[in-house]
């Protein structure tokens, strides 16, 4: 099981990859990071990155709806996860895509993995974000 150097260089190793941070949406700060960063700073990057995941986070639109029947199934908090699995931002020139994390705490944190539109594998990336999160031990 990585920790959070292993599970961003791993992220590094996906098609496209040009940088990945670990960054927990409540602080907006970055606990790790690797690669490049879009702005230039990975603490900019992640303080904004951070933004945009607590938006879809906090926001009720995002909640999962309730379950059928009126049992439980739905809030942010409901079941100590995050509402929303994961973001994809696309740009002219790539993709961002934010994978939250559950932790045994509070669950603010999100993988963020920024790939090149040009020779990233969305759908990859995807696949093995998630993988990586399952298995991240902080």
């Amino acid at each position: 099981m990585p920790g959070i150097d292993e599970c961003l260089l791993e992220a590094m190793t996906l098609p496209g990859a040009r940088g990945a941070a670990l960054v927990d949406w409540t602080s907006g700060l970055a606990l790790g990071t690797a690669g490049e960063s879009p702005v230039g700073d990975h603490e900019t990057s992640a303080a904004e990155a951070a933004e945009l995941a607590r938006a879809a986070a906090e926001y009720e639109s995002f909640a999962p709806a309730p379950a059928p029947g009126g049992g439980p199934g739905g809030g942010p908090g409901d079941d100590g996860d995050a509402p929303v699995e994961d973001l994809i931002v696309t740009t002219r020139t790539g993709y961002h895509v934010l994978r939250f994390v559950t932790t045994n705490f509070d669950s603010s944190l999100f993988l963020h993995l920024w790939l090149d539109r040009s020779t990233g594998n969305l759908a990859l990336a995807r696949l093995r974000l998630r993988d990586l999160a399952e298995r991240l031990v902080l």
